[in-house]
């Protein structure tokens, strides 16, 4: 799974937990173990929820300050509107 240069710290560390996606399909699965700079992480579990139901909790575990930096994020794949459904990885770091 690909994360920002700046991001990577945080999510190898375990600050970051989870991840929003604007994806056609879902690119990784429950249970997956994927490379993520020098370390692993497993993803814990894949869902597709509307950008509007983003909670604050969640938010923090993305690593964004708001919605609106989460949103400008996860638009480099296209715009993302209120009701826009995205992928929202659930996932932990491995040794």
């Amino acid at each position: 799974m690909e994360f920002s240069q700046e991001l990577r710290a945080e999510v190898l560390s375990g600050d970051i937990t989870v991840s929003f996606r604007l994806w056609r399909r879902a690119q990784v699965k429950a249970g997956g173990r994927y490379r993520v700079g020098t370390g692993q992480i497993v993803v814990d579990s894949v869902e597709l929820l509307p950008f509007s139901s983003i909670d604050a909790a969640d938010l923090r575990r993305s690593g964004e300050t708001d919605l609106e930096s989460l949103r400008r994020r996860a638009a480099h794949a296209g715009p993302i509107h209120d009701d826009t459904l995205l992928y929202r990885i659930e996932f932990h770091v491995v040794d």
